[in-house]
């Protein structure tokens, strides 16, 4: 695979209302990688329908692209999380 900018490691994702499945096509490593092993895991739901030297096309169905509200979480719950991970650590010594 080529070096590509970051610019340039692009992923669009395109449907329409019309039909069920969803086309990703994309130049980012991570989601070629992602993808890869959705396909090799779930070969009936997710496969590669195209690919070259630096991009990979997959087809899915439109229902497994997600859309999510970002968490709130609370400066209290930060802190208690926070301090939590510091007594892990230092019991694993790790720091």
């Amino acid at each position: 695979m080529s070096k590509l900018s970051k610019y340039e490691q692009e992923t669009i994702i395109n449907f329409n209302v019309a039909e069920s499945d969803a086309v990703v096509f994309t130049r980012d490593r991570f989601v070629i990688r992602k993808l890869d092993s959705l396909v090799n895991e779930f070969p009936e739901v997710y496969k590669c329908i195209g690919e070259t030297d630096i991009d990979k096309t997959y087809s899915m169905p439109k229902q497994y692209v997600s859309y999510r509200k970002p968490r709130r979480i609370s400066a209290k719950v930060k802190e208690q999380r926070r301090e939590m991970m510091k007594n892990i650590n230092k019991s694993q010594n790790w720091l």
